[in-house]
C-alpha cells in the first residue's frame, strides 16, 4: 500500500491528579488532558515517524503544598493531525471528527488532584485507544475500475502526476491534484482502481471507497470499449460498468449515490468509440430498459443521474477542456444552493425569534 497511511492507532492518557493535603485541607492540580488539534500538512505517516512508540500523555498535576494549597493543572499535550481526520475507538464507534485546520477535540481528560471528597489522594487520568482515520478531502472523486484511464485523466485535468502504466491496479495510494483556474484552485482526488466486489474489501476496497465518503462530486470514468480485469472475468460493455459501479457505492454506503455526478467518457480516440457512445446514450436515457444485461444481484436500487456526460481521450486530449469547465461549473452550482440552504434556515431562525419576542 506504499508509504501512503490512513489509519493510525494510539494511546492516550490524561495526567494524574497531584496529591492533596490533609493538614490543611489542599487540593492537588488536576492531570493535563490530551488534545488532538488538526494542523495543514501533518500527515500520519509524519506523526508515526516522529512518534514512533504512538503513545501521547499529559503533565501530572502539581502537589498541593504549604505554599501553594491548591496545585497547579498539569500540562496538556496537544497532538497536531491532518484535517480530514475521524476519531474511532478499539470498539469502532465513531467519538469526533476534525474537518478543519484549528479544530479541537480533548481525547483523554486528566483526573482529580486529591481533595478532601478523594481523601486528598489523587485520580488517574482517562485512558484510551484511538483510531486517527484519515478520509481525504476532496471536491471532485474520480471513480472507475482499473485501465479507465482516471490516472491519465488526472495528469491531464491537473498538476498531479500518478504512475500510469497499461496494466490495471497501476495506482496503489490516492493521489490528489489541483485543476488550476484563472480565479481558484479546485481538487481532484484520483480514488485507486476498484475492482467487483470492493465492498466487501476486495482488492483494496473499503481503503479507497472510503476516500469518497467526504469529497462533494463524483467523477465516473468509464472506458468506452468496455472493461475485462483478465481472462477470467466477464467482459463488462460501458453501460454495465456504470451500472456496477454504482452497486459497488451503494453497497458500501447508500448515501454515495445521492452525491452529484459527471460522467466522463474516455478512450474516444478507440475505433468504433463514437457508434459505442451512441449506444450507451440510448442506455442511459432508459436504463430501465436494459438492466436485464447483468445478473439480478449486480443491478443497483438505485441507478445514477449524471448532471453532464463528456466524451473524453486523455490521449488525444480531446473534452478535456470541456470537462473542467463542467466540473468547475458542477462545483459553483452546489456552492450557490448549499448557500441558499444557509440563508433560508437564517431567516427562518429569524423569523421564530421575532415571533417569539411579539408574543411575549
Amino acid at each position: 500500500y506504499g508509504n501512503f497511511i490512513d489509519d493510525l492507532r494510539v494511546y492516550v492518557r490524561g495526567g494524574t491528579g497531584g496529591m492533596g493535603h490533609p493538614r490543611l485541607g489542599g487540593e492537588g492540580g488536576r492531570g493535563g488532558d490530551v488534545w488532538f488539534v488538526a494542523q495543514e500538512r501533518m500527515t500520519l505517516k509524519g506523526i508515526k515517524e516522529k512518534y514512533p512508540h504512538k503513545r501521547f500523555v499529559a503533565g501530572t498535576g502539581a502537589n498541593s503544598s504549604v505554599r501553594a494549597l491548591k496545585g497547579e493543572k498539569g500540562k496538556d499535550r496537544e497532538v497536531h493531525v491532518p484535517p480530514g481526520i475521524s476519531l474511532v475507538t478499539d470498539d469502532g464507534k465513531q467519538i469526533g471528527e476534525l474537518n478543519a485546520a484549528g479544530e479541537r477535540f480533548l481525547a483523554a481528560r486528566g483526573g482529580l488532584g486529591g481533595s478532601l471528597a478523594t481523601n486528598f489522594l489523587p485520580c488517574k487520568g482517562q485512558k484510551r485507544i484511538i483510531h486517527l482515520d484519515l478520509k481525504l478531502i476532496a471536491d471532485v472523486g474520480l471513480v472507475g475500475f482499473p485501465n479507465a484511464g482516471k490516472s491519465s485523466l488526472l495528469s491531464k485535468i491537473s498538476h498531479a502526476k500518478p504512475e500510469i502504466a497499461s496494466y490495471p491496479f497501476t495506482t496503489v495510494q490516492p493521489e490528489l491534484g489541483k485543476i488550476m483556474y484563472a480565479d481558484y484552485k479546485q481538487v481532484v482526488a484520483d480514488l485507486p482502481g476498484l475492482i467487483e466486489g470492493a465492498h466487501v474489501n476486495r482488492g483494496m476496497g473499503h481503503k479507497f471507497l472510503k476516500h469518497i465518503e467526504r469529497t462533494k462530486q463524483l467523477l465516473l470514468v468509464v472506458d468506452i470499449s468496455g472493461f475485462q480485469l483478465s481472462l477470467k472475468t466477464q467482459f463488462r460493455t460501458a453501460f454495465e460498468t456504470i451500472l456496477l459501479l454504482t452497486k459497488e457505492l451503494e453497497l458500501y454506503k447508500e448515501e454515495l449515490v445521492t452525491k452529484p455526478a459527471l460522467l466522463a467518457v474516455n478512450k474516444m480516440d478507440l475505433p468504433c468509440a463514437k457508434d459505442n457512445l451512441n449506444e450507451l446514450m440510448s442506455q442511459l436515457q432508459n436504463p430501465q430498459d436494459f438492466l436485464h444485461l447483468l445478473e439480478e444481484e449486480m443491478i443497483p436500487a438505485n441507478t445514477l443521474e449524471f448532471k453532464e456526460i463528456i466524451p473524453v481521450s486523455t490521449y488525444t486530449g480531446e473534452g478535456i477542456e470541456e470537462l473542467k469547465t463542467y466540473i468547475r461549473k458542477s462545483i459553483d452550482e452546489e456552492a450557490e444552493r448549499e448557500n441558499e440552504e444557509y440563508r433560508k434556515k437564517k431567516l427562518l431562525l429569524l423569523q421564530t425569534s421575532q415571533e417569539e419576542k411579539m408574543n411575549r
